[in-house]
């Protein structure tokens, strides 16, 4: 049995320009962060004994004969790759819901691989994972997504992502002093707004006319090294708000299904109450709302939005891991098949006399 563990992701500028559409012609780059919530996936060899050969179970129950029959995309995408002719269970649990703007679908999709992997004995790089997985999302099951969200599940940390032209990514670490990227932790509030969408439907409004908005991405995409630098720099944090703010508004103008009235009107009540700037972590549309809003604001703001749920975090550093893995049991269930295969071939037999 084999357990993963992969983080959600935040991120602060650059998203859309890690599109394909955009960064086969013009390269992207994001400044993102994965936080201590996770996709957690349990994958293990299904004993011979039940009707069923494959068994997923998410928000949904599947009990399927063949990879085929499966409807969920990933799962069936995948297990098609690796090839895997035995019967299999797979338990999916997460800290947070899907299609929430937090790299869910991604998480996910990195975390089985890296699990079907290891349970196979196998262990892939983190740049294999958010490789496999960017060609998995993208080319197999044609989706509307960046790649951003699969390199941070696997990777982790706090990172400027670059994305080249030929597809190639880059992966640098934000080094910043202890203190300093608490300082910056103690500055974030993320909410979840309740409105549940599907990135690809939100980024679909906009991402096939990218063209258009050159001077939108542009600019998101120099404020990936302002933000950086006001990181790095040592002053005040506030300006690291504002460029959250200006993103957020050139984020809104890409399409209108980035955001709604029910965003605004929330965005503006925060505003209000003391946050400086934020955004919602996702295509938009829904999800999670995040909020740079200086310590000694804090209570007045989760007051004014008291009736969202409030979500505390903390940066976490270490991507996609197998956090479990009994090879003893995986042994036992071997020696179990083949001792359960000599027990039907037995009785076939003496049916057949």
């Amino acid at each position: 049995m084999i357990i993963s563990r992969t983080p959600f992701r935040i991120s602060f500028f650059g998203g859309g320009t890690d599109y394909p559409a955009w960064s086969s012609r013009y390269g992207g780059a994001v400044l993102a962060t994965t936080i201590d919530k996770y996709c957690y996936l349990t994958c293990r060899y299904l004993p011979p004994f039940f009707e069923h050969r494959i068994r997923i179970v998410y928000s949904k129950i599947e009990n399927c004969h063949t990879v085929d029959d499966i409807q969920h995309p990933s799962v069936r995408a995948i297990l098609h790759q690796l090839q895997i002719d035995r019967g299999i269970e797979i338990h999916h649990d997460g800290d947070l819901p899907a299609r929430s703007g937090m790299g869910s679908s991604s998480s996910f999709t990195v975390g089985l691989l890296n699990a079907l992997y290891a349970l196979r004995g196998e262990i892939r790089s983190k740049q294999q994972l958010a490789a496999e997985s960017i060609r998995i999302e993208q080319a197999v099951l044609e989706e509307t997504v960046g790649s951003q969200d699969q390199v941070c599940a696997a990777y982790g940390g706090f990172n400027h992502i670059s994305f080249l032209p030929n597809g190639e990514f880059s992966v640098r670490p934000v080094t910043l002093a202890p203190k300093r990227i608490e300082e910056l932790n103690s500055h974030l509030m993320l909410f979840y707004t309740g409105l549940i969408r599907t990135a690809s439907d939100v980024a679909s409004s906009y991402v096939n006319d990218l063209d258009s908005k050159r001077r939108h991405l542009r600019i998101m995409k120099d404020l990936v090294e302002e933000g950086i630098n006001v990181l790095n720099c040592g002053d005040d944090l506030h300006t690291f708000g504002e460029l959250l703010h200006e993103a957020w508004q050139l984020k809104r103008s890409l399409g209108n299904r980035v955001s709604n009235s029910k965003i605004d009107e929330l965005y503006d009540q925060a505003r209000a109450a003391g946050a400086v700037g934020g955004k919602l972590t996702g295509a938009g549309g829904g999800g999670f709302l995040l909020l740079f809003v200086p310590p000694e604001k804090q209570a007045a703001l989760k007051e004014t939005l008291h009736n969202l749920i409030h979500v505390p975090f903390k940066f976490e550093f270490s991507g996609s891991q197998i956090i479990f893995f009994d090879s003893q049991q995986q042994d036992y269930l071997e020696q179990d098949q083949i001792r359960a295969r000599q027990v039907i071939d037995a009785f076939q037999e003496l049916s057949h006399t």
